[in-house]
């Protein structure tokens, strides 16, 4: 799909990095889990209970975390499944995919038990998931080059294949009309699937070199993050525009993590700076207003993030082995530090 021209803005300088050391910061809390960090942490997300559930991706485990007594607890999982995001439901049930051996997995929390639903056409590497308003589950498959949407109640699967080879579909959200959009990071496109049809669209960045990895919704657009040329991109699914935001990494960013809150702002990553740095966008007033250091364990990467809307928190994990929240407030962000 041919689209109209971007609006281009300055690089990243080192001016602009020199402003965001001055703008306030929101407080972050970390805390280490009990396992090696090489188990691979990552994707946090809570439940309604206030708990936190991440994958132990090498570990071939998934995590559950009290925050208020600090407690942790691990669910085996069976051998070859290596979870790589995980979510909940409105019923309270956590689901993995298994990226590994080609599932889609539902998790007992009281008992543990795995069952699991097999991706069909020989498709191995279920990525990133993400709920409709019917708890189905829509989810990336990065290597096998397709979407998928598993009916969580009659345990059927769809498939929708991308034509160009070497896509590379990652990250994935769903909007209001239960839409999935993603970004594919082996190419310099944004992708969404009309849930009723199934008709495959795919959005053009202006750039060539662009690689969007993550996604976010905010302010009736498409967010992505631009990973080699540390970007924020937002993309109007209206007309198809395009408009280009530096991050202050500039090219040394490579955003990667990506979460929008209820307050207008998209948070992104910086993982290519150390201690990687989590900035905040206002979509309202297309400004930079917050880069938060990511200082205890310095984040190494942090690979993706979630926005509760119960606690005004994002939580992240980071490859230091460490589960994180940053508080980010209410509206007009009470919880901002100067």
């Amino acid at each position: 799909m041919r689209l109209l021209p971007v609006a281009l803005l300055a690089l990243a300088t080192p001016a602009l990095a020199q402003q965001s050391a001055t703008l306030p910061t929101f407080p972050i809390t970390e805390w280490e889990t009990p396992w090696d960090p090489k188990d691979l942490i990552r994707d946090p997300i809570a439940d309604d209970q206030g708990r936190i559930w991440f994958c132990g991706m090498l570990g071939n485990f998934i995590g559950l975390f009290e925050p208020g007594t600090g407690k942790f607890k691990r669910y085996e999982l069976p051998a070859g499944t290596i979870p790589h995001n995980v979510i909940v439901d409105r019923q309270g049930r956590a689901w993995l995919s298994g990226n590994r051996n080609g599932t889609i997995n539902r998790i007992d929390p009281a008992s543990g038990v795995v069952t699991p639903y097999k991706l069909p056409e020989g498709l191995t590497d279920p990525h990133t998931m993400a709920l409709d308003s019917r708890d189905d589950i829509w989810f990336t498959v990065a290597r096998g080059n397709a979407v998928g949407k598993l009916d969580t109640k009659s345990g059927m699967m769809r498939i929708v294949k991308l034509p160009a080879p070497g896509s590379g579909p990652y990250g994935l959200v769903v909007d209001k009309l239960d839409r999935p959009w993603f970004a594919e990071f082996g190419t310099n496109k944004v992708g969404t699937v009309d849930p009723v049809t199934f008709t495959l669209r795919e959005f053009t960045l202006p750039n060539a070199d662009s690689r969007p990895r993550r996604i976010a919704l905010a302010d009736g657009k498409v967010w992505v993050d631009d990973y080699p040329r540390g970007m924020l991109i937002r993309l109007d699914p209206a007309n198809g525009t395009t408009t280009e935001y530096p991050l202050p990494g500039g090219k040394q960013s490579l955003p990667y993590a990506m979460a929008a809150d209820d307050n207008g702002r998209v948070w992104v990553a910086e993982t290519g700076v150390r201690p990687n740095q989590l900035t905040a966008f206002d979509t309202r007033t297309n400004k930079i207003v917050s880069v938060t250091p990511v200082t205890q364990s310095g984040g190494m990467t942090i690979r993706h993030m979630t926005f509760d809307p119960r606690t005004k928190s994002i939580w992240f994990a980071t490859d230091a082995g460490t589960v994180g929240k940053l508080a980010v407030g209410g509206m007009g962000g009470e919880e901002m530090q100067p």
